[in-house]
């Protein structure tokens, strides 16, 4: 498959990282986001990550120019147009199957679907599209322009040939991809749900506060304690991936949500891009 052009939905940190990873590698890259002035941040951020580059030495001012040349804002979901449509949207399934099915609808039958979609089923987000066959998961880790891991997921009817065609551009891009099943979680997030959830345990059980948690953490050789993790990954979002293993699982105990990322999400203290979570950002 002869992919070309990349179009990324979804503006946010993930979002506009993907946006970054394929502009740099080469490919003509859309970024839309339903929130237009989102769209313009995504863009200053990533122009800002590559003069920080071009500033260390990581890059040439070429290569930045280049790379800023192949970025295109799109403000309208019918201008989305691409071989490869990557969604970094809200992680919720009725969201994201709409997504799909109006960007099946504006798009020729060959374009690829690729969900970045840290949880949820890839064939259940396929089952709305009248060809699931092209739908595929591509999930990357966060920040999306320095982890070098993706998670590459096939659905049930989805075409094989995605798969060899996403780990191929996967190194083109840099990255190590990994096929995983269609398991709630997949590898990944279902390996680190113990990491977020017994350190939440530990936290509520007075056993230690979140500052000696990540700092006990780091020392064992995590690069970023849990608390630490889950501010940059997002409260919210991390609260959602937890959700969607412990409902895939039949809600076993050992997966079960916490009411303190609960209440924490419910007081708009989301991480680092609301100003605080489990830590104050806002100074």
């Amino acid at each position: 498959m002869n992919i070309q052009t990349v179009a990324v939905v979804g503006a946010g940190t993930m979002g506009l990282g993907i946006a970054q990873v394929c502009a740099s590698a080469g490919l003509e890259t859309q970024l839309f986001d339903v929130d237009k002035v989102q769209v313009d941040r995504a863009l200053a951020t990533i122009q800002a990550n590559l003069t920080a580059a071009l500033e260390k030495g990581k890059l040439t001012l070429q290569q930045k120019e280049e790379t800023l040349a192949r970025l295109k804002p799109a403000y309208l979901l019918s201008e989305v147009k691409a071989d490869l449509i990557v969604e970094a949207i809200v992680e919720r399934l009725d969201v994201k199957q709409k997504l799909f099915a109006n960007l099946e609808a504006l798009n020729k039958s060959e374009v690829i679907l690729a969900t970045n979609t840290s949880s949820i089923s890839v064939s259940r987000i396929a089952s709305v599209l009248k060809n699931p066959s092209r739908c595929i998961g591509w999930h990357f880790f966060n920040p999306a322009d320095r982890m070098k891991l993706v998670e590459i997921i096939s659905g049930k009817e989805t075409d094989p040939a995605l798969v060899g065609a996403l780990v191929e551009l996967s190194k083109r891009l840099g990255k190590n991809a990994v096929v995983a099943k269609d398991s709630p979680g997949f590898i990944v997030n279902r390996v680190a749900r113990p990491y977020y959830v017994e350190s939440i345990k530990l936290l509520e059980e007075g056993v230690a506060d979140v500052t000696a948690i990540d700092r006990l953490m780091r020392s064992a050789g995590f690069k970023m304690g849990p608390f630490e993790l889950m501010d940059l990954i997002g409260v919210d979002t991390n609260l959602a991936v937890t959700t969607s293993v412990y409902e895939g699982f039949g809600k076993a105990t050992r997966f079960a949500p916490s009411s303190t990322q609960q209440q924490l999400v419910a007081q708009g203290r989301l991480g680092k891009k609301s100003g605080k979570g489990f830590y104050d950002y806002s100074k």
